[in-house]
């Protein structure tokens, strides 16, 4: 098996991957805030942490997969100042915080299935780790990390010399909000919040030897990310946007309690842009759900093909034509291994046996370079095009999904939903073409076309699937 190189934000380049236990992998992720709807951009991050959870079984790791779900502390402007988005969420739609965390929980997980991610072996809630979370503070406090405000406990940055390294902060720039009483009282602007009690408006409380109030934003993860992967794991994932703020944050507050940062490898996804040019975002109510493709009549896989067309650092331009293109591509792809599943196995020469073994060899190579999945994805194409036997085509894309989660193993009984009217139809044109009606069943097909569908005939048979709708009326 080839070593594995990630790129360490940390150190700023790749470095081999060793874990800390051999054998086994502790991978703690930055989840969803569920004030409202996850769109594509959130999937495509999570995508891409599925392909790393999914390459590092593939290569023999057992992997615990932790992901938080923040419920509680996270401030509209990513730091200690704004509203806390689960009240903007309640607010917003006229129900309980409660209420607002069990909708977007449910809409996340549906949005997860649908694109094939396996869900995280543990998924915590905030609001579910309050004395957790207390506890750490706890010993924050006992080191002398912290002092207090008007507000609430606040991390002393100064006692951490290295709180700018992380993320190359230029602290000199960064300016005191002496306008805002909840900033008024920090010694420095960038220290932060762990615990809240200065605003007993706040829908959600709890006792804590501080006073009653909320968690910080920061501390959530910190105090989940230890509790169910030890003080040190070795992968901590997010995106690019948190590494100026909550992962350097975190990074404070694991040396705050325990002397050292807590993950060895720090992993970055760059940003899903919208077609507008802009990063695709809850907060400006411009983005696309999952939920929201399929009812226009898209496959969900399709967009998963399109995220792994893209290295997670590089990012990824989204339209509607690339996800027509990349539709079009899984439809050739899932053709290709229809074929190859109905091939008959042949006895491999020694030259094809090695093709095999080389082009298993090209996949490792290519994922074990900072998770190169574009190129993994062109090793697939590659190895479909050659001349091994259709069987070893088959059992290599077989082999290659358990990484990608195209769900080729299936494409044999996909099967689109018709009506009863199409049923009708696509009877009628049968039985006009035995009888060697062929104006009158082409007059058909066209019926059937008007009504959104695509017919297909094969030797096989006839097959029939939903026309893609024109670009116009998608973006309406």
């Amino acid at each position: 098996m080839s070593d594995i190189f990630l790129y360490n934000t940390a150190s700023r380049k790749k470095e081999k991957f060793v874990p800390l236990k051999p054998g086994e992998v502790g991978i703690y992720s930055c989840g969803p805030t569920v004030y409202w709807n996850q769109h594509i951009g959130h999937m495509y991050a999570y995508v891409q942490w599925d392909a790393l959870v999914r390459f590092l079984r593939y290569s023999g790791f057992n992997v615990r997969w932790v992901m938080n779900v923040t419920d509680v502390g996270h401030m509209t402007s990513d730091e200690d100042i704004g509203e806390d988005k689960m009240e903007k969420g309640a607010k917003r739609e006229g129900i309980s915080v409660w209420d607002v965390a069990g909708r977007y929980i449910a809409q996340f997980l549906e949005s997860v299935d649908l694109v094939n991610i396996k869900r995280p072996d543990i998924l915590c809630r905030a609001t579910e780790h309050i004395p957790e979370q207390i506890d750490l503070i706890k010993k924050i406090e006992a080191k002398g990390f912290t002092y207090k405000t008007r507000m609430g406990v606040v991390f002393d940055t100064s006692k951490f010399s290295d709180y700018s390294k992380f993320a190359n902060l230029k602290l000199e720039k960064l300016k005191a909000r002496n306008d805002l009483a909840e900033d008024a009282e920090k010694r420095l602007a960038w220290d932060f919040l762990l615990w809240v009690t200065g605003r007993p408006e706040h829908l959600m409380q709890w006792d804590s030897p501080w006073g009653k109030g909320y968690p910080g934003w920061h501390i959530e993860c910190t105090a989940m990310s230890t509790k169910y992967l030890g003080e040190r794991f070795d992968i901590h994932t997010g995106g690019i946007e948190h590494i100026s703020v909550h992962h350097t944050n975190e990074i404070a507050q694991g040396y705050g309690a325990f002397g050292y940062q807590t993950a060895n490898f720090w992993l970055h996804n760059a940003w899903l842009i919208s077609e507008s040019g802009e990063k695709m975002s809850k907060s400006s109510g411009k983005f696309v759900t999952v939920q929201e493709l399929v009812a226009k009549g898209y496959d969900p896989t399709a967009l998963r093909y399109l995220y792994l067309t893209s290295h997670y650092r590089k990012g990824l331009n989204f339209s509607w034509q690339a996800l027509d293109a990349a539709a079009g591509a899984l439809e050739n792809l899932r053709n290709v291994i229809r074929g190859a599943r109905e091939g008959n196995r042949t006895s491999l020469s020694q030259e094809k046996l090695q093709k095999v073994r080389s082009y298993s060899d090209k996949f490792v190579a290519a994922l074990s370079e900072d998770l190169n999945i574009p190129q993994a994805l062109a090793v697939l194409w590659e190895a479909l095009k050659s001349n091994i036997p259709s069987e070893d085509k088959y059992d290599l894309a077989l082999s290659f999904d358990e990484v990608f989660g195209l769900r080729l193993a299936q494409v044999s009984s996909i099967e689109y939903q018709v009506s009863k009217e199409i049923q009708d139809l696509l009877k009628k044109r049968e039985e006009l073409r035995t009888e060697g009606k062929w104006r009158e069943a082409d007059k058909v097909r066209k019926q059937i076309q008007e009504k959104g569908f695509l017919i297909e005939d094969a030797p096989q048979g006839t097959r029939v699937k939903p026309a893609k709708k024109p670009i116009n009326e998608l973006t309406k």
